[in-house]
């Protein structure tokens, strides 16, 4: 088995996104039996790009000029479709980057463990999206999609408990607490099929927010540092604006983020 490091970049550096689903499920699925067998497959040292192979669709517009359409009318779920599809595929190459970029940083075992799980459900996440869009007569590429999704892998490139705080704890954080009312739209339009695919993704992204406050407590602990400080501080240096309600309580807490954490980010500094 090659190290996990190379994995990572395989997955990073394949454009389509099938293509990098399948390949990004078919590592994870080789680390985790490894794991299971009791083994400690070799993390390794390899470069990752500074951004990931991307497919020539979909066209990737500024934040301002993608199309916003009435969810409730049946374009508009489409476009709500492939808007979740961009971000799942985004989040399986975060995931993986950040196993490849911060290997300099001694971590545990289980670090790895987590964000080859994560990484593995995002794919399937995508997956799940792709077959929701191909059942309406549409597919991921069909649509503009926003652009800015992998700024925070770049603005945080070099920094990696930046990288915890904004990309679990404040972007997949905010999935939280959107994705109940996409639900809804969903069950009102009877599509059950998304409606099932949705509330996986909500379930398990759970998870996905809960390691980011693990591992940044855990840094946080190694380096003596207060948690609710260095969050503070780190979201507002690398996230590009407040953070806005409502939130998810429930389930933030679920995932070990407290409101101390996030309730003072909607007040600019």
């Amino acid at each position: 088995m090659i190290a996990l490091a190379e994995m990572a970049v395989a997955v990073l550096r394949t454009a389509d996104g099938r293509e990098k689903a399948a390949l990004s499920r078919k590592f994870a699925a080789a680390w985790q039996a490894a794991r299971h067998d009791g083994e400690t497959p070799e993390i390794g040292v390899c470069a990752p790009p500074l951004k990931p192979a991307r497919p020539d669709r979909p066209e990737l517009l500024s934040p301002r000029d993608v199309p916003h359409r009435k969810p409730g009318s049946p374009g508009g779920r489409i476009a709500l479709l492939h808007a979740v599809a961009h971000i799942e595929l985004n989040a399986v190459d975060l995931h993986w980057d950040i196993i490849a970029r911060f290997t300099d940083v001694k971590m545990p075992m289980g670090f790895y463990d987590d964000w080859v799980k994560a990484a593995d459900e995002e794919s399937k996440h995508f997956n799940l999206m792709c077959d929701c869009l191909e059942a309406l007569g549409s597919h991921y590429g069909a649509l503009p999609a926003h652009a800015g999704m992998w700024r925070a892998a770049e603005d945080t490139a070099d920094d990696f408990m930046g990288r915890l705080a904004v990309v679990p704890m404040v972007l997949e954080a905010r999935g939280l607490d959107v994705t109940p009312n996409m639900i809804e739209v969903f069950k009102r339009a009877k599509a059950y099929q998304a409606v099932e695919a949705l509330e996986t993704i909500y379930a398990e992204e759970v998870a996905h927010v809960a390691y980011g406050s693990k591992w940044f407590h855990f840094l946080c602990g190694r380096h003596e540092l207060d948690p609710k400080d260095a969050f503070h501080g780190l979201v507002r240096k690398y996230f590009h604006g407040v953070l806005k309600p409502p939130f998810n309580e429930e389930k933030r807490a679920e995932a070990g983020i407290p409101p101390d954490f996030y309730w003072p980010l909607t007040e600019k500094v």
